[in-house]
């Protein structure tokens, strides 16, 4: 095991990192701009160092800084979490150069998933799932009506580069394609420096299910069955729930043991996360990504495991504690994110937090930086909790997440707590019926 690790990253997910560590007998470092000084994770790692000025570009991100910070306090391995450099190949093939291992996958892998097409084309020869759609990039327009001829519409032209939502387009028919095709390409250029576009068929009313997965390595992975992410904003997720509302045991069996005989023949290694559509109990990929989920707590509430523990065993050449047979499904679990945003409009809200109280009791963990007297910065994500249940089943850990989110105690800024009270109360979100459109008209209606 290694003695000591560096954190490349802020917030909530460099605490939980540092936490892990503390738990194993591994010293932490931990690294920040001049805009963290004040930071939690600052404050408990066991060291810390500054790299730089705010902005992301010169601190968080910065190659230099970052080996600089390992070879000044003797950090064998860095720990990305998830943001910033954690699906970077680059940053991995200069910390090999230096002699310092990456808490992560390989930078062949990460190289290999990062780009949509060879992704999909991969996952294909893996006998994974994909959605109907282009073999590779679609160069002209007039490729493009083809493949929608082809394929039928509507469908959505995608980004080869892109993420987040960004670089997308759907075209219903065929009269939408030529904006839809040139926008998702001056979007891709904009956004990702490409502007290399790939066509899939529009899936009208799909379910996101992702699937958790983690390899040694050496040949052996596991499922961790599947989350179900399905309320999102603009492409990004807000509510999250392990196991799936619509998953079966035997689907789950099947896409499970799909996806880790995947990684497996790839020798892949730490955590990943194989994401699809799901329609018609049918799932379609859509791309992997090679590093720890924003929502990875709620696997570990209905396994107990740790994730990040298993991320140091592995990368320091340890044997994985678990094998396929020792998973078995506990209960369920959700984590809402939460925000430091202003409503309607999820305008960014940050500034001085001037009372913090997080709820606690049987099943509830709030992953946070927050205290009281800290104050926001404006130069990073939203993003300023987790707040994850665990109950008996899916009604109990609803009705545990609405008296949690009642307990939670955020002032000094607005955030997103107020859209959970309103979900929780929505008989979709109640009973589980909803896809990943339903967030956005359900928003139309009633934050117009």
């Amino acid at each position: 095991m290694f003695d000591k690790i560096l954190i490349a990253n802020r917030g909530e997910i460099a605490l939980r990192v540092v936490r892990a560590c503390r738990e194993m007998g591994v010293k932490s470092v931990a690294v920040h701009s001049t805009a963290d000084s004040d930071a939690m994770h600052v404050r408990m790692a066991d060291e810390a160092i500054c790299i730089g000025p705010p902005s992301s570009a010169q601190s968080y991100l910065s190659f230099p800084a970052i080996i600089s910070a390992c070879e000044i306090t003797g950090a064998q391995a860095v720990h990305p979490g998830y943001g910033f450099l954690s699906e970077n190949a680059a940053f991995v093939q200069a910390l090999e150069d230096h002699d310092i291992a990456f808490i992560g996958p390989t930078a062949e892998h990460i190289r290999t998933m990062g780009d949509k097409i060879t992704a999909k084309d991969t996952m294909k020869a893996l006998g994974v799932p994909c959605v109907p759609g282009s073999d590779g990039g679609v160069p002209t327009l007039d490729d493009a009506k083809r493949v929608g001829a082809e394929i039928g519409y509507p469908v959505i032209i995608k980004a080869t580069a892109g993420g987040g939502g960004r670089g997308m387009k759907v075209a219903q028919t065929a009269a939408d394609m030529e904006q839809a095709f040139h926008s998702a390409r001056a979007e891709g250029k904009a956004a990702f420096g490409n502007d290399e576009v790939y066509i899939e068929k529009y899936l009208t009313t799909p379910r996101h299910i992702e699937i958790q997965v983690f390899g040694d390595g050496k040949g052996n992975a596991v499922h961790l069955g599947e989350r179900d992410c399905s309320l999102q904003r603009r492409h990004q997720k807000v509510f999250e729930e392990a196991p799936g509302p619509c998953i079966t045991p035997e689907l789950r069996a099947r896409i499970g043991k799909v996806c880790a005989d995947a990684v497996a023949k790839i020798n892949y290694i730490g955590a990943g996360t194989i994401e699809f559509l799901f329609e018609n109990d049918e799932f379609y990929f859509i791309e992997m990504n090679t590093r720890l989920q924003v929502e990875h707590p709620v696997t570990e509430g209905i396994f107990g495991v740790d994730l990040v523990r298993e991320q140091l065993r592995v990368a320091a050449g340890m044997p994985m504690s678990f094998g396929q047979d020792d998973l078995t499904i506990n209960g369920h679990a959700i984590e809402v994110r939460i925000n430091a945003e202003k409503l309607p409009n999820f305008a960014p809200c940050p500034g001085q937090i001037t009372q913090y109280h997080a709820p606690g009791g049987l099943g509830v963990r709030m992953d946070s930086a927050l205290y009281a007297g800290y104050r926001i910065p404006p130069y990073y994500d939203s993003l300023i909790g987790k707040l994850i249940v665990h109950g008996r089943d899916r009604p109990e850990a609803l009705a545990r997440l609405g008296r949690a989110l009642g307990e939670l105690i955020v002032d000094g800024v607005d955030t997103t707590v107020p859209l959970f009270h309103a979900l929780l109360a929505e008989e979709a979100v109640q009973i589980g019926d909803y896809n990943i459109h339903w967030l956005e008209h359900w928003l139309e209606e009633n934050l117009a």
